[in-house]
């Protein structure tokens, strides 16, 4: 089974992380049992964050009698010192712990640091004085950020997203990651659910250049648990078939595309932009009928009534012009209904 060391935190976990965004999707019971099997299986990193609504609380039900067995992260979206403190205490109470392993600021515009007026890392490190959370890691999506997180040393951990469809720039942040002996976890392996060979994603992620990479898959139904798990007994090779479907994907998704990672919503007008703004490529990767049906025709409708505001662009981690991309998604999207 592949172990990474998340770089100077000296934390071991395994290749195979688990994503606990989806589980606050489907019933606490239903969750507990794949955290758990997740678990007696050999997975030992868990990854959260108190925006993830009931996540923590289910994380908590599962662990709280392992708690020293697995590595928990968890996350901050506070502008605030103060705000900070509320969701520290509010995540270690859901967690049922009395710390966190990695606590990190959850893609922050900015680069947190010591004596800025946010007072967020000033808090983080009391906190970690306090023994609440032991190392302080950061998530973002921008390369700005991302850059400036490494060159400042301040950060143990960086969850940034990294995929093969990753561009030049990216595969630079992985770099300067291990070259700063600072923990890479990767986020959204599967593209926001763009890739659907889970195969490739993971024999990618399993390259030697990568031994430093932590993937964390978010995992949501049990048969996606059971294909990573596979992957630890029996590891896809990443031999022709994988890299022409790898070479394939990277043709078709290469340019300008939604990752579908919502930091632009709430959008005014109510248009659900992370799945609108990349409808063309969903009814082409997954099948069609359900992104076709009575609700989702209502839902693309809506993006008639954009209000052109510059909300959802002001909020793009990667630059996007999203009303462009609405527009022409609701183009393409009417084709399929003729």
């Amino acid at each position: 089974m592949d172990k990474v060391i998340l770089g100077k935190t000296g934390i071991e976990v395994n290749k195979n992380g688990f994503g606990a965004l989806p589980i606050q999707r489907i019933m606490k019971k239903e969750a507990v049992y794949l955290l758990q099997k997740a678990f007696y299986n050999g997975i030992n990193y868990f990854d959260t964050a108190r925006a993830y609504s009931d996540s923590e609380e289910k994380l908590g039900a599962a662990f709280e009698y392992t708690r020293d067995k697995i590595v928990i992260s968890t996350k901050t979206a506070a502008q605030t010192a103060e705000d900070m403190w509320k969701d520290l205490e509010e995540s270690l109470t859901k967690l049922k712990t009395d710390y966190i392993d990695i606590y990190q600021f959850h893609n922050p515009a900015f680069c947190p640091k010591p004596g800025d007026e946010s007072g967020l890392y000033d808090a983080a490190l009391e906190a970690k004085k306090q023994g609440k959370i032991r190392h302080i890691g950061i998530t973002n999506h921008r390369i700005a950020v991302a850059k400036e997180a490494i060159q400042s040393g301040l950060y143990e951990t960086l969850q940034f997203p990294f995929s093969y469809l990753a561009s030049d720039t990216d595969l630079e942040i992985v770099e300067e990651c291990k070259a700063a002996d600072m923990g890479f976890i990767a986020m959204k392996g599967l593209a926001g659910g763009l890739i659907h060979n889970s195969a490739c994603a993971y024999a990618f992620m399993a390259q030697p250049q990568f031994a430093h990479v932590a993937p964390i898959w978010g995992v949501q139904r049990e048969s996606e648990l059971d294909e990573f798990l596979s992957y630890q007994v029996c590891p896809p090779a990443l031999d022709g078939n994988l890299l022409a479907e790898i070479e394939k994907d990277k043709k078709q998704l290469s340019g300008d595309f939604c990752r579908g990672c919502g930091y632009c919503m709430p959008c005014p007008a109510g248009i659900e932009i992370n799945n609108c703004a990349r409808m063309s490529l969903m009814l082409r990767r997954a099948p069609q009928e359900g992104w076709l049906s009575k609700e989702w025709q209502e839902k693309m409708k809506k993006i008639e009534n954009c209000l052109h505001c510059g909300h959802c662009m002001s909020k793009c981690p990667y630059g996007l012009n999203t009303p462009d991309l609405l527009a022409k998604n609701y183009e393409d999207y009417k084709t399929f209904l003729k």
